[in-house]
């Protein structure tokens, strides 16, 4: 009975990537980021209010993250918080509808995103920390790359239900089907499209089924009363320590950058593309089933490289991937390309931005799998869930910057393709701080 019991935890585990990513697919990219666009009408307006938004998650996550998971480690209640994070993704999802194009309350559509999106990731920081206990340390690499790819493929099978039977076109009113959007919902308000916020959240409801069936985890410890205190001194005592172990140091700096260009990537690609190349929600979402494509095979290849050559090398190549397309992106526009003029009408730009997006989501999808791969090879033994509160706060520290950075930029001149360009740097810094990263993480105590 061991092996179907073994098989079960995996995929039970799966599932939350399965269940969650249609926040990142639907939400954070390709349905509303570009809705909001089409709402607000000025992309660079627009591009500087998402950055916005963002950028106050960001904060949020990177000051509970690591406290979080100390607490964790302490209590043993991984589940009950993922339950209560999990709380604040369907509530989050839900508050969308409210986005109406003709009385739009702007802010409190935001703050509700900004509910679901802090409650997505720090529900991931427990389901992450979970990953050494799912499988042998032979295995979690391709593991990690199989949650990813099915997590991918979660994410396309949501988008393709939005586009095929909800999301309208702002022009024709009609789905990627040409049909009315279902369910009666009425284009003229936008219902089909507004829906993708619950059907998030139900769509979370549903497939988070598995994940509480069939993963356990051990029974708490006592003294949970006292597990806030301790959970305190133990970060300020890891953080205080960070230098005593180098590579886990350079890790989580080199991963506080990188990983914030390729959020940036996701969290602007839709609204760039609605506001440079004038795409509609409609041709926003085909972008974003190239890309989920793209990153559903990637991610699986990717954790087999993984296993095979170790997560440092997969990491390194994916950055370079990304680095080439955010490169590329500032050069892309309707009328110019690589600085060359267009005739009008032309196909080359979107062909390419689609180029972008297959690219954007293989070397994503890889790249985020072997990141907590690595993690798993660098954290402290026994202080799993709060070496992975130490990784989202790495994830986040730095995470109101890339939104900041381009809402600047972008307010400064105006231009969504010179805004994005800070991603350029982050990239870079992530790149050569990897240097001081051993594979295998400092040597044990």
């Amino acid at each position: 009975m061991r092996f179907p019991t073994y098989r079960r935890r995996i995929w039970g585990w799966f599932f939350f990537d399965w269940a969650s990513q249609p926040y990142n697919t639907l939400l954070i990219t390709f349905i509303f980021a570009p809705y909001i666009q089409e709402l607000i009408g000025d992309g660079a307006r627009a591009q500087t209010i998402w950055a916005t938004g963002i950028a106050v998650a960001g904060i949020v996550i990177a000051l509970g993250a690591p406290v979080l998971g100390a607490l964790a480690d302490h209590s043993g209640a991984r589940m009950q918080w993922i339950k209560v994070f999990s709380a604040m993704y369907v509530v989050g999802a839900c508050g969308i509808w409210w986005a109406t194009p003709y009385d739009l309350n702007l802010v409190l559509v935001l703050v509700f995103f900004v509910i679901g999106m802090i409650g997505m990731e720090f529900a991931t920081i427990f389901t992450n920390s979970m990953l050494p206990d799912i499988g042998k340390k032979s295995e979690i690499g391709r593991i990690s790359g199989n949650g990813w790819a099915f997590g991918y493929v979660g994410g396309l099978a949501a988008l393709m239900v939005v586009l095929l039977f909800f999301a309208e076109s702002a022009s024709t009113g009609k789905t990627l089907l040409g049909i009315d959007p279902a369910l009666g919902f009425d284009a003229t308000r936008r219902e089909g499209t507004r829906f993708v916020g619950p059907l998030t959240g139900f769509w979370y409801v549903a497939f988070m089924v598995p994940f509480f069936l069939w993963v356990k985890e051990p029974a708490r410890k006592p003294g949970r009363a006292l597990a806030v205190g301790q959970a305190l001194k133990n970060v300020g005592h890891t953080i205080r320590h960070l230098p005593q172990t180098p590579s886990l140091f350079a890790y989580l700096a080199s991963s506080m950058f990188y990983r914030d260009a390729l959020n940036g990537m996701y969290f602007f690609g839709g609204i760039y593309a609605a506001g440079v190349l004038g795409w509609d929600v409609v041709q926003v979402g085909v972008f974003g089933i190239v890309a989920l494509i793209s990153g559903a095979f990637f991610a699986w290849a990717g954790g087999h490289a993984d296993d095979r050559f170790g997560p440092k090398r997969v990491i390194v190549s994916a950055i370079l991937a990304l680095l080439a397309v955010a490169v590329s992106i500032v050069f892309i526009s309707r009328t110019r390309v690589y600085g060359v003029d267009l005739e009008p009408g032309s196909a080359l730009p979107d062909a390419l931005f689609y180029l972008c997006g297959a690219v954007i989501g293989a070397a994503g999808g890889v790249l985020q799998s072997a990141s907590r791969t690595m993690m798993v090879r660098q954290a402290r033994p026994g202080h799993m869930a709060q070496s992975f509160g130490l990784y989202g706060l790495a994830g986040k520290a730095t995470a109101f910057i890339a939104p900041a950075l381009i809402g600047v930029v972008t307010a400064a001149t105006g231009s969504q393709q010179i805004g994005v360009s800070p991603l350029i740097g982050l990239l870079l810094i992530g790149l050569v701080l990897l240097v001081w990263v051993k594979p295998q993480g400092d040597p044990a105590e």
